[in-house]
């Protein structure tokens, strides 16, 4: 199908100004009348367009309207369109050309369109010619024509539409004059026989066209006319040999850029099956770029498609290509050396496979998938605007000329794979239309214009979203935008006024279609959807005379819609987006806030409006009945500059509570918070809430807030004490008011008469504070605090009387007054460290502060004086801060900065305290003394015995120092004072003599102590005795408890403590067992464990009764635990002899014992299992890395070539004497002699292998030396060195194929094998843990009298040595 650019219409016309994108045209410059939508082909056409998205079409695709498939399609392309940038594509049907085609019986058919001339190829081989009105002007050949070329396979129109290309199914091209409908050409020989043309394209060059053929190949075809004679040249531009094409793409540039740079070089895109290629057929033939695909389905289409896009007020071709789901752009451009540059820009992800790529303007694609479905994409944004479903199109498909069936199917099977998907010939593109051909309609598809797009939003009654399209049009963010012209201003003028079109047909309807009855909610939901978009759109507009005059007038109607119209404002009133109201709509607001209790809401709205067209006297009325005290202070301030009226409302609502002491209200303190705000901004130059008080008001405002805090009487009351409203506020909240005092006289340094009002204020606030019984400490202080402050400053000009100081001093040390002491300390401190110290005599100060017990203001003022040793007594003396002296000496002892003088009287003194220091914190004094009293610890020791004879001396055993004898003296201590924290210091420390610390634990009867020592010094008999001994006692304390018991029944109830101590004795003794049997022989551990287990069967012969039954059991149960730990270290038969020989066991049934054994059995039992698994999965590792190891040695090696890469010589030409052939891991080949030529060998002697390293591989290195270099070197060092003798020498052998091998050696190469093999595990391999435990079987005399030495590299000695065993597994029977 085809169009033609020379036949003037109106459609070239359009495609030109679209072009124009950056010089816009002033339409009353050239008085050209306003045009919303440019005449495109469809409205040219003699037939009405039809809307893919109506209900209504003639087409013949649309026969099937009644099958349910095809409703649920049209259904589902409505809905994808449902978005924000509303329907972008308009599809209209060509009826008269469908109806051509069906009446034709066209079974097949191809398409190409060049402005008002549209061209259909068919199956017959004709070729059918429309006009702009879809009339049937030509039909150009006949049926015999198609009987002998095949079907029409290609079609193109020259860009005047004089001349008309067809290719054909088996491989002719004919062309025709479109003025007579005369044959001019018919070329056979363009291309090699037996192959279809699958694409026919004329070049900006009417004597110039290219073919491509099924082959692969891409031809130049060159028209001339010489002396009347009609010829055609074809030159081979690409052989389907080295790729074969599958589609081309010349560019084509537009009429009003027909002197661009780039169109000299009649550039050409081919896609192949691999690549993309851009040559330029003039003035030579060049290539300029090639570009691979990326990795994508082999059944995928290559797509190209040229553009002109402007940047930077210039227009340079853009070339889209793709195969499978990624599209690349490419920006071609000529630089000013005159050659072409390509710049690869940002690619377009896609989800789906493409068949067809489309550019419709310089910013939009139109995409089509597998799947036919149709996308419409914005390139800068690469979002999708709009989709269709093309399956009713019913596309036409080009696989049977890819196969090339016409000629027998002679393609690849990669080309005829690729033809599956094929339509290159039923999509044709040109000036902002797509025509897409099916099997029996043809359709087209353009862009709609800004306008059409809006009103089908509007015809589907979506007025919300044809509202955010238009203001996308009017702020230039929509895409795809077709239809406005002219400057911004006029763009965003003619956007308006259909806007504001929309928003009163939005009202309008929304009112006719309320629902007349219902819930309320049902109504609210309903002009939800509609009053806050109608408002924000008029806001944005800036249209609020629309707003209040045209739509409130028809919403207030309704009462929902008036409500919700007003609440609708309050947003945009707080973002201050609309300030100011009219008198009526002011008028409703508050009346509707006010009816339903919305107040919060409503004083937020009060003082974010301008309130001058208000009732001042309404609002402020209604503002005081509901509490809006902000709306009250606003409406004031700003409506009638009043500044001083809220002051007196206010304070007359707290005044009175506080003169009479009584306990203020939540709302009240509201009130006094507001109040003391209000003030500071006042005083500060800023409006309250919000903004700032003008200019020229903010002196008048500050004096008269002044005035009004320093009168001395209120006008209400004259009774009531002097200067009642800063009496208030200081009862109030004086720290608060005073801070704001403080702001507040930030700001008057440069002002005399703030100054004076400066003073009086403090003047007034001394006058009465001080000497007032109604305020506290902690308020005068707080007072004299801020003016001690303000005086402290480099440029006061306050007076203030220093008797007062001192009159406030007295009264915060009065030593009589014992309440509030923390609170008058903290306030005198507060005090002094804000400047005041310099109002007072330092002397007295200090004197009243030690009588009254201010220990931390004598601490500020003897650390100002240097004495810090008096500290210490101040920290002593505080009872809540005594724990903190030792942080004191510690940091002043241990920080620089202070003098060795100061220092050393601090650590005097600290010495002279040690007695109360360790009464405080024995832990924390010895502390102390160990850091910086270690010299002293003797004399102090020496001190604190004599001061404290009564046992307090408990501290001893946290003094920590070097000499062993206050090591022995600390021992002596803890048997003495301390005995659970004996045990403790004995582990820890190493420094105490072991004879003495035995005599002393022995002296005082610690037998844990004892048996530690004894067995620290080594004698582990010894220590077993005594903790026997313990054990022995225990046993007969409980022996004897049980024959009381047995007498008055009464010993079985309190025999559970006794039992537990058994049971912690015997785990301390089995553990001392345990610990020394590993380093004792087997007499020697008889000795141990034999006696233990005598002990604890002894006291069982004792027991006989019935109420003796649970001690005996217990009795029992401790013995079993004796057995299994004794188990271990002594053989089962001697234990079960020990145990039959016991009268207790050794008589009676089986049964008595059968615990017993069937434990030790069941212990043997594990162990064997364990020892047999572990041995199989030993067995099963060495013969697995065996096998590993062989096949890796005994690999054969296979050398690249037969020659030495080093005299490139074959080994069998050469007749030397039998010659040893080396040959590489790497492949590398070469004679013994060559390496040795080449110094490629280490090692000599005939005790050590000579070591070779390929020449090759080592030279490729570069001569890097170092580690890397070795190491690389060792790479290529062969795993196995094999001798070869050649094979000239013994003709036998060679007869019978074979090669003599000598001994092939191991060389330390394979050990780097078996080390490769070990890094196959993680930590040592089970091979060197078979090879340990071999080692241990083969020394079993050292046993565990004498373990290895440490450091000898075992697994086995290494702590986190873990050795992971599984059971063998299990064997269902």
């Amino acid at each position: 199908m085809s169009e033609s650019p020379d036949c003037r219409s109106l459609l070239s016309a359009s495609s030109q100004l679209n072009l124009m994108e950056i010089d816009a045209i002033d339409d009353k410059e050239f008085d050209i009348p306003q045009v919303d939508t440019p005449p495109t082909l469809e409205n040219l056409l003699n037939t009405d367009p039809v809307d893919s998205h109506s209900c209504e079409t003639s087409s013949l695709a649309s026969s099937d309207s009644g099958d349910p498939a095809h409703l649920k399609r049209r259904k589902k392309t409505v809905e994808m369109n449902a978005s924000v940038h509303g329907s972008v594509l308009r599809h209209s049907l060509l009826k008269g050309i469908s109806a051509q085609i069906v009446s034709a019986a066209v079974s097949h058919a191809r398409t190409h369109t060049v402005s008002g001339v549209i061209a259909v190829g068919t199956s017959h081989g004709l070729a059918l010619v429309f006009d702009v009105n879809q009339a049937l002007r030509l039909c150009l050949g006949t049926t015999a024509t198609g009987a002998e070329f095949g079907a029409v396979s290609a079609l193109s129109i020259n860009h005047d539409c004089s001349r008309l290309l067809c290719g054909f199914a088996k491989g002719q091209i004919t062309m025709w004059d479109l003025a007579n409908g005369k044959l001019l050409r018919t070329i056979t020989d363009a291309h090699p026989p037996g192959t279809a043309i699958l694409h026919v394209k004329f070049t900006d060059d009417p004597t110039l066209a290219i073919c491509n053929d099924s082959g692969g190949s891409v031809f130049e075809l060159a028209f001339r006319r010489v002396m009347g004679m009609r010829s055609c040249d074809s030159r081979c531009l690409f052989s389907g040999s080295k790729g074969e094409v599958c589609c081309i793409e010349p560019l084509h540039t537009p009429p009003d850029l027909r002197d661009h740079p780039i169109t000299p070089y009649s550039l050409l895109a081919m896609g192949s099956l691999t690549k993309i290629l851009v040559i330029g057929l003039k003035p030579s033939l060049k290539v300029w770029m090639t570009f691979p695909y990326n990795k994508s389905d082999p059944s995928s289409v290559p797509q190209l498609a040229w553009q002109f896009v402007p940047a930077q007020k210039t227009y340079n071709p853009v070339l889209a290509f793709c195969r499978g789901d990624t599209v690349h752009f490419l920006l071609v451009k000529k630089e000013e050396a005159g050659s072409i540059h390509v710049v690869k820009q940002r690619q377009l992800h896609l989800n789906c496979d493409l068949i067809s790529l489309s550019w419709i303007s310089s910013r939009t694609l139109v995409l089509v998938n597998s799947q036919e479905q149709l996308q419409v994409v914005d390139r800068p944004s690469q979002e999708v605007l709009d989709q269709l479903d093309l399956e009713q199109v019913q596309l036409v498909y080009n696989s049977r000329h890819f196969k090339s069936l016409a000629t027998g199917g002679n393609v690849s099977e990669a080309l005829a794979l690729v033809g599956e998907k094929a339509c290159y010939e039923s999509v044709c593109s040109y000036a902002g239309q797509i025509l897409y051909l099916g099997t029996k309609s043809a359709h087209i598809m353009t862009l709609r214009n800004w306008r059409e797009r809006v009103d089908f939003l509007l015809r589907q009654e979506r007025f919300g979203e044809a509202l955010a399209l238009a203001w996308s049009f009017h702020e230039g963010t929509a895409k795809a935008v077709v239809g406005l012209y002219g400057d911004p201003g006029k763009r965003r003028g003619v956007v308006a006024d259909k806007m504001v079109e929309i928003l009163i047909l939005f009202v309008e309807r929304s009112l006719k279609r309320c629902p007349d009855q219902g819930k309320i909610q049902v109504l609210e939901q309903h002009f939800q959807e509609v009053v806050p978009v109608v408002v924000d759109y008029c806001l944005l507009l800036q249209r609020s005379d629309l707003l209040f005059e045209q739509l409130y007038s028809r919403l207030v109607e309704n009462v929902v819609s008036r409500g919700m119209f007003l609440e609708a404002l309050e947003s945009y009133i707080i973002s201050q987006r609309l300030a100011h109201l009219t008198t009526p709509i002011m008028k409703d607001l508050l009346a509707h806030y006010h009816g339903n209790g919305l107040m919060d809401r409503l004083e937020r709205l009060i003082v974010h409006l301008d309130v001058t067209s208000l009732d001042m006297q309404q609002v402020v009325q209604m503002c005081w009945e509901n509490h809006l005290y902000d709306a009250m202070i606003y409406v004031f301030n700003r409506g009638m500059n009043d500044y001083i009226t809220p002051l007196e409302k206010l304070f007359a609502e707290i005044g009175p509570h506080l003169r009479e002491g009584r306990q203020l209200t939540n709302e009240q303190v509201v009130i006094g918070n507001k109040l003391l705000v209000y003030i500071s901004c006042s005083l500060a130059g800023r409006a309250y809430p919000l903004g700032d008080i003008p200019e020229d008001l903010v002196p008048q405002v500050k004096n008269k807030v002044f005035d009004f805090l320093i009168r001395l009487h209120s006008e209400t009351s004259e009774e009531e004490e002097v200067f009642p409203f800063i009496r208030t506020l200081l009862h109030f909240d004086t720290r608060e008011f005073l801070n704001v005092l403080a702001l507040t006289f930030e700001d008057f340094r440069n002002d005399k008469q703030a100054l004076e009002y400066q003073q009086r204020i403090v003047d007034i606030l001394l006058k009465v504070m001080v000497d007032n019984p109604d305020f506290t400490p902690s308020q005068v202080g707080g007072l004299f605090t801020f003016l001690a402050r303000q005086m402290a400053k480099p440029d006061n000009t306050l007076f203030v009387n220093r008797k007062l100081f001192d009159q406030v001093l007295e009264f915060l040390c009065c030593p009589d007054d014992d309440s509030r002491h923390t609170e008058r300390q903290q306030v005198l401190l507060e005090l002094l460290h804000v400047g005041g110290v310099v109002q007072f005599d330092e002397g007295s100060l200090l004197a009243l502060a030690e009588k009254a017990e201010f220990y931390q203001i004598c601490e500020f003022l003897y650390e100002k004086q240097h004495l810090y040793e008096k500290i210490i007594d101040c920290y002593l003396r505080d009872n809540l801060r005594k724990v903190e002296v030792f942080s004191y000496i510690h940091n002043l002892l241990s920080m620089p900065g202070y003098s060795p003088a100061e220092k050393q009287n601090v650590w005097d003194k600290s010495l002279q305290h040690i007695q109360e220091l360790v009464a405080l914190d024995p832990s924390r004094s010895a502390d102390l003394v160990t850091c910086h009293f270690s010299e002293h610890v003797q004399p102090i020791l020496s001190q604190l015995e004599v001061r404290a004879p009564d046992g307090s001396l408990s501290l001893a055993p946290y003094t920590v120092t070097l000499d062993p004898d206050l090591h022995e003296q600390q021992v002596g201590l803890l048997c003495r004072f301390d005995p659970p924290g004996l045990q403790a210091f004995l582990e820890t420390s190493q420094l105490y003599p072991l004879e003495a610390a035995i005599k002393m634990t022995e002296q005082y009867g610690h037998s844990e102590a004892t048996s530690y020592l004894l067995e620290k010094k080594g004698d582990a008999h010894g220590a077993f005795t005594v903790l026997l001994t313990k054990l022995k006692r225990i046993l007969e304390s409980i022996t004897r408890d049980g024959g009381v018991a047995e007498g008055d029944g009464g010993g079985a109830k309190d025999g559970s403590v006794p039992l537990e101590g058994l049971e912690s004795s015997l785990d301390d003794i089995i553990a001392l067992c345990q610990r020394n049997s590993q380093n004792l022989n087997q007499q020697q551990r008889e000795v141990l464990w034999f006696p233990l287990l005598e002990a604890m069967m002894a006291p069982q012969k004792l027991l006989r009764g019935p109420n003796t039954n649970h001690t005996s059991e217990a009795l029992k149960e401790l013995t079993m635990k004796v057995l299994n730990a004794m188990s271990s270290f002594i053989p089962l038969p001697d234990i079960i002899q020990r145990i039959l020989q016991d009268p207790v066991y050794g008589k009676g049934k089986l049964s008595e014992i059968q615990g017993l054994i069937l434990g030790m059995l069941d212990t043997f039992n594990y162990e064997q299992t364990l020892l047999e698994t572990t041995t199989s999965l030993l067995n099963h590792d060495l013969h697995w890395s065996l096998a590993h190891l062989r096949a890796s040695v005994t690999r054969g090696l296979v050398p690249r070539q037969d020659t030495c890469n080093i005299c490139l010589l074959q080994y069998r030409r050469r007749h030397d004497p039998p010659e040893e052939i080396v040959i590489f891991s790497c492949g590398h080949l070469y004679h013994c002699q060559c390496l040795q030529a080449k110094d490629c060998g280490s090692g000599s002697g005939s005790e050590r292998p000579q070591q070779w390293s390929c020449f090759k591989c080592s030279s490729n290195q570069g001569g890097r030396g170092g580690a890397m270099a070795d190491q690389r070197r060792a790479r290529s060092t062969s795993l196995a060195q094999t001798n070869v003798t050649s094979s000239l020498r013994e003709p036998g052998l060679e007869a019978h194929g074979k090669k003599l091998f000598v001994e092939a050696t191991l060389d330390p190469q394979q050990a780097q094998s078996w080390d490769h093999l070990r890094c196959l595990y993680h930590g040592p391999s089970r091979l060197a843990i078979l090879s340990e435990l071999t080692h241990c079987h083969g020394n079993e005399k050292a046993g565990l009298l004498h373990p290895a030495p440490q450091g000898t590299g075992s697994v086995f000695h290494s702590e986190d040595f873990k050795l992971k065993l599984c059971p063998p597994p299990a064997v269902e029977e």
